[in-house]
């Protein structure tokens, strides 16, 4: 028994090993994503029109030669990950790997209007991610944000939306300077825009909306995250904790429950709301001034 007990542990103990070395390398994921991007493999493909030898690919992106037999590396990741689905391939009478898009890798195609490109190029630029390795000395520090602590300098945003993020930045840090090169097709509205405020600044941002609609029969319509709203799906919960984190070490903003809304919805002097978990991670919701 006690050997049969010995065995468990040194099993539950090498367990524990793989799940701190996983989580330790997730940022591989995230920068073979950015690599993926950088060299337009996902639009590659597509222009192929078929799934596409590997031997094609690299002929396609134009690889430095001693970097080509690499690639399948890049490409055994992105599978794993699921942006593009693998099968073999008969190519000049001969099988080797072969790859096609996936649903997910559609959002990484450049020339989508639902394109996640320039989310992904903002979310990975360095200028965001060094304020990581600043997050331990934050904790321990009077800076009100990471991005603070990092004493950053520039930023260059290209994004499909209306430049929030480094509007937020750049007002939180007048010696930074910010770029944005917005992509067309933008309207103007709350979408994903309250997340990337403090408390304090969304009840202003609410307290405008509430002053320029009619008190009887009208609306501020924002759609952004609700946290924890979905229990039952890991990724649906995950997900949010996630993007919620670099709102902290960048902007002082949050994603929020609930019960956060409500209270911000209160406080800006509004009497009820209405949360509809319709928009994949995203909810819609409406908020009424009386």
């Amino acid at each position: 028994m006690e050997c049969l007990g010995n065995r468990e542990r040194a099993t539950e103990l090498l367990q524990a090993r793989v799940h701190t070395w996983k989580h330790t390398m997730n940022f591989v994921n995230s920068m073979a994503l950015k690599c993926a991007i950088q060299l337009g493999i996902p639009d590659v493909i597509r222009s192929h029109g078929q799934p596409m030898a590997l031997s094609q690919l690299i002929t396609a992106l134009s690889l430095e030669p001693t970097k080509a037999p690499r690639l399948y590396r890049l490409m055994r990741v992105l599978v794993h990950s699921g942006f593009f689905a693998q099968q073999k391939l008969l190519h000049h009478s001969e099988e080797e790997e072969g790859y096609s898009l996936t649903f997910a890798s559609q959002f990484l195609l450049k020339d989508k209007f639902f394109s996640g490109v320039p989310f992904l190029l903002l979310q990975l630029d360095p200028i965001l991610t060094a304020p990581w390795h600043f997050l331990g000395d934050w904790f321990q520090n009077e800076d009100p944000t990471p991005f603070h602590t990092a004493r950053l300098t520039s930023l260059v945003d290209v994004e499909v939306g209306i430049g929030i993020m480094p509007k937020a930045i750049a007002k939180a840090f007048p010696q930074l300077k910010c770029i944005v090169f917005d992509q067309p097709h933008v309207v103007s509205n709350l979408e994903w825009i309250i997340h990337d405020w403090s408390d304090e600044e969304c009840v202003k941002i609410l307290k405008k909306c509430k002053g320029v609609i009619p008190n009887k029969g009208g609306k501020v319509i924002i759609i952004d995250m609700v946290v924890e709203s979905n229990k039952c799906d890991n990724k649906a919960v995950e997900t949010p904790l996630f993007i919620d984190m670099p709102r902290m070490v960048v902007v002082a903003g949050k994603e929020r429950n609930e019960k956060e809304w409500e209270k911000l919805f209160l406080a800006a002097g509004f009497t009820h709301y209405k949360i509809t978990p319709a928009l994949g991670l995203r909810s819609l919701i409406e908020v009424y001034p009386g």
